[in-house]
């Protein structure tokens, strides 16, 4: 009888216990959906991601930013930013406060790049009317926010192989300043396969640019997307929905190169990140 009474009541505590579990798990839960989260110190060309309150309205460079459904948000740290940045977070009780994150400079080493084309350097007139609607059309297709969080995926390399150029290195052609480099390029042979390094949306392909060659934009959503170029061949198509890791063209040394590597650069919107840093985010 002893023996059964006690048996009952591990029972009975086993149930309150179990009981006061499952209020206290929503109950946290509830409390991290009012957190604002975003990391108080970036790197110039970062891409920063941050988690506010579901519902919530955050706005900073003058944009309002798009909030996935539990919260995430992104934008991009350019090549110059100065600090601190400034996130505006309205939450659903109309509670404000403002997220200031420092931002890291860093070093810009001078990279001379001897041997392109002269006209890529100095085009004539006719041939810079057409860099610039060419670059037009990659600017027009960089201004989509798409309702898609492939930006969230841990991204991978699209190509294996030494990094050639670094961004945001200030670009010497031929001996003439030029702007600072928007991406990273690396080395590879010639026909290599270039993979997605996340899903996303072909809103760009072209075959022909004059100072990027083949060039394909795959849009990962939120205003984030990257770019890949002077490939030697193109496989997708604009519309075109890529997984992580689908092959979107092949390496190649079309339009401003002195030979065979891939050109992979990032955005958010007009703003251009560092794909390395994506890589390394933790």
């Amino acid at each position: 009888m002893r023996h059964a009474l006690a048996a009952a009541r591990l029972a009975l505590l086993g149930l309150v216990l179990l009981g006061l579990v499952l209020a206290v798990v929503p109950l946290a839960s509830a409390q991290d959906d009012t957190r604002v989260v975003f990391p108080a110190s970036v790197q110039q060309g970062a891409m920063v991601i941050g988690k506010v309150p579901p519902g919530s309205r955050v706005e900073h460079a003058g944009r309002v930013l798009r909030t996935t459904g539990y919260g995430t948000v992104v934008f991009g740290v350019g090549r110059d930013q100065a600090g601190p940045v400034e996130v505006s977070v309205v939450r659903p009780d109309g509670t404000r406060g403002i997220e200031r994150i420092a931002v890291t400079p860093r070093d810009w080493p001078v990279q001379r790049v001897d041997g392109v084309p002269p006209k890529t350097v100095d085009p004539p007139p006719a041939i810079a009317e057409r860099i610039a609607r060419e670059q037009a059309q990659v600017t027009a297709a960089r201004a989509r926010d798409d309702d898609r969080a492939d930006f969230a995926q841990r991204f991978i390399w699209p190509v294996q192989g030494r990094i050639s150029g670094r961004f945001g290195n200030q670009r010497v052609y031929n001996g003439k300043p030029g702007s600072a480099h928007s991406g990273m390029d690396i080395a590879a042979p010639n026909g290599t396969p270039v993979k997605a390094p996340a899903a996303g949306v072909v809103t760009f392909a072209g075959p022909d640019l004059y100072l990027t060659g083949g060039t394909v934009l795959l849009d990962h959503g939120f205003g984030i997307s990257s770019n890949f170029l002077h490939l030697s061949r193109i496989d997708v198509k604009v519309g075109d929905r890529v997984e992580q890791g689908q092959v979107v063209g092949a390496v190649g040394a079309t339009g401003r190169a002195t030979g065979p590597h891939l050109h992979w650069g990032m955005n958010w919107f007009d703003v251009r990140i560092d794909p390395l840093l994506v890589l390394e985010r933790p």
